[in-house]
């Protein structure tokens, strides 16, 4: 089971605070305020972790709006997982990431997301990483 990284609910909660501000400064929109009572209880319970199935609906479509406006995949079109290697060079995702993409939830793909970057091995953060920086403006 793959949860929701508290780092994925913090970025949610800025998509959210720039697109609907809040009106007065201190109330804070429907979206903004469901993603923020999730947050609060993960800092409460000292917790990293939303888990994405007990997740109240408000805040996980807020999550989910967030989500949509993330790059869909870290693929820089340098696949090496193709000639043989368990984890591909470009991307750094393991080949048995790069088959199952297309049916992974999106909390299992932002875990995958998280994994490589905390790792930043991949050439998509060295080499390649204006190519990467190009592919997230095209997506």
């Amino acid at each position: 089971m793959a949860g929701i990284h508290i780092t994925d609910i913090e970025s949610a909660i800025n998509f959210w605070r720039a697109r609907e501000p809040s009106p007065d400064g201190v109330s804070l929109p429907a979206p903004t305020r469901a993603l923020a009572e999730v947050y609060a209880l993960l800092i409460y319970y000292h917790e990293t972790e939303a888990d994405e199935f007990s997740m109240p609906p408000k805040a996980l479509a807020a999550w989910q709006a967030w989500y949509d406006s993330t790059p869909d995949t870290p693929c820089i079109a340098i696949c090496s997982t193709s000639q043989g290697d368990e984890t591909c060079k470009g991307c750094g995702r393991t080949f048995e990431e790069v088959q199952l993409w297309p049916e992974m939830r999106p909390a299992e793909k932002r875990a995958t997301w998280r994994r490589i970057t905390l790792d930043a091995s991949s050439w998509r953060f060295n080499r390649y990483a204006e190519r990467a920086a190009e592919s997230r403006s095209l997506g």
